[in-house]
C-alpha cells in the first residue's frame, strides 16, 4: 500500500481540479469527442440525457457514451486516451509552474506536493505533458478497467463531487492507495502527515464545491479560477459570495501572476504557522517540566 510518513518539513498540499482549472476546456472536447464525429454540445447533451433518463450518474453515463461510440472507430484502449491526453491544452504558465512553486517551496523550508482531483478520465491526464513530467504525487480522476487485450470495458473508478472529499482525507493522512481502508482509522492529531490548514484546492464550478468547503472549514485555502481571456467571474464571485472560496484569480499560471503570487504568499504561511507551533510546543514542554519540579 502506499502510505507516506509524516517528515520533519511541513507539507503543502496543492490539489486541483483538471477541467477549466488547468485546461480552458474539457479533456474530452479537444480531440476525442470530435474523432466519433461528434458535436461537443451534442455529446455532452445526449450524455447527461442518459444520465437523467436512467438515474445515472452523470460521469459513468459519460464515460459508457464514450466506449460505445469509439466502436467501429478505433481501439478504445489506453494508449488511446493517453494520445488524446498529450493533446490537450494547458492554461498559459502551467508547464513551468510545478518545478517554480516547488523550489520556492523547498527555498522557504515547506514540501509543495501536487494532486489532481478531478471527474475528468486518469487516462488522459496521464497522458499531459505535465503528468509524464511527474508533476503530481497522484492522480484521482474517473478511470476504466481494461480486459486482457487492453480494451476498456467498464469503470474502475468514478469520481463525482460528492466523493471527491474523501481523496482530501487520503492524502492529509497519507494512505493514498484509493482501496487502502486505512484511511477511516483514527490518526492522532500530531501524526496527521497534512494537516487540512496545509492544503490548497484550486477549482473553476459548482463540482469543486464540497473540497472547497472542506478545506475552508479547517482553515486550509480554497481558491476559485476564471479564464483569463473571457474574464468572466460569475462562477468566482458567487463562490466567495456564498463562503466556499477564500480567493480567487484568472487561471494564469506564469512567473507573478496574481495565482503565483497568492500561493507562494501561502506557502509563507506555512512555514510561519510551523514556526510558531514548534514554539508552542517547546513553550508547553517548558512549562511541564518547570512545574514537575
Amino acid at each position: 500500500m502506499n502510505r507516506k510518513e509524516k517528515g520533519t518539513k511541513p507539507v503543502l498540499a496543492v490539489c486541483y481540479d483538471f477541467d477549466k482549472t488547468l485546461s480552458p476546456d474539457d479533456m474530452q472536447a479537444q480531440g476525442y469527442i470530435q474523432s466519433v464525429g461528434y458535436d461537443v454540445n451534442n455529446f455532452w447533451q445526449e450524455a447527461n440525457g442518459l444520465a437523467a433518463d436512467n438515474e445515472m450518474d452523470n460521469n459513468l453515463a459519460y464515460m459508457y457514451k464514450m466506449v460505445v461510440e469509439a466502436e467501429g472507430n478505433f481501439v478504445f484502449n489506453k494508449k488511446a486516451l493517453m494520445d488524446y491526453g498529450a493533446k490537450v491544452t494547458l492554461f498559459e504558465g502551467v508547464e513551468e509552474w510545478f518545478d517554480r512553486i516547488n523550489r520556492y517551496g523547498e527555498e522557504n523550508g515547506v514540501l509543495v506536493e501536487h494532486y489532481i482531483i478531478s471527474s475528468g478520465l486518469k487516462e488522459m491526464i496521464e497522458g499531459t505533458s505535465i503528468a509524464r513530467a511527474g508533476a503530481f504525487e497522484k492522480i484521482y480522476a474517473s478511470s476504466f478497467y481494461f480486459n486482457e487485450r487492453g480494451v476498456a470495458k467498464w469503470p474502475a473508478q468514478v469520481v463525482n463531487y460528492t466523493n471527491k472529499t474523501q481523496f482530501l482525507f487520503r492524502i492529509s493522512k497519507g494512505v493514498l492507495d484509493v482501496n487502502d481502508d486505512g484511511v477511516n482509522e483514527y490518526f492522532a492529531p500530531e501524526n496527521i502527515r497534512v494537516p487540512f490548514r496545509n492544503m490548497v484546492y484550486i477549482g473553476d464550478s459548482d463540482t469543486d464545491i464540497p473540497c472547497m468547503k472542506l478545506i475552508n472549514s479547517y482553515g486550509g485555502h480554497a481558491i476559485g479560477v476564471y479564464n483569463p481571456r473571457t474574464k468572466d467571474k460569475t462562477k468566482v464571485r458567487n463562490m466567495i459570495n456564498d463562503s466556499r472560496i477564500r480567493y480567487f484569480a484568472a487561471a494564469d499560471y506564469c512567473e507573478n501572476s496574481e495565482l503565483d503570487v497568492l500561493l507562494k504568499n501561502i506557502i509563507l504561511k506555512t512555514a510561519a504557522y510551523e514556526v510558531l507551533e514548534n514554539k508552542s510546543i517547546a513553550d508547553r514542554m517548558d512549562a511541564k517540566t518547570n512545574t514537575a519540579k
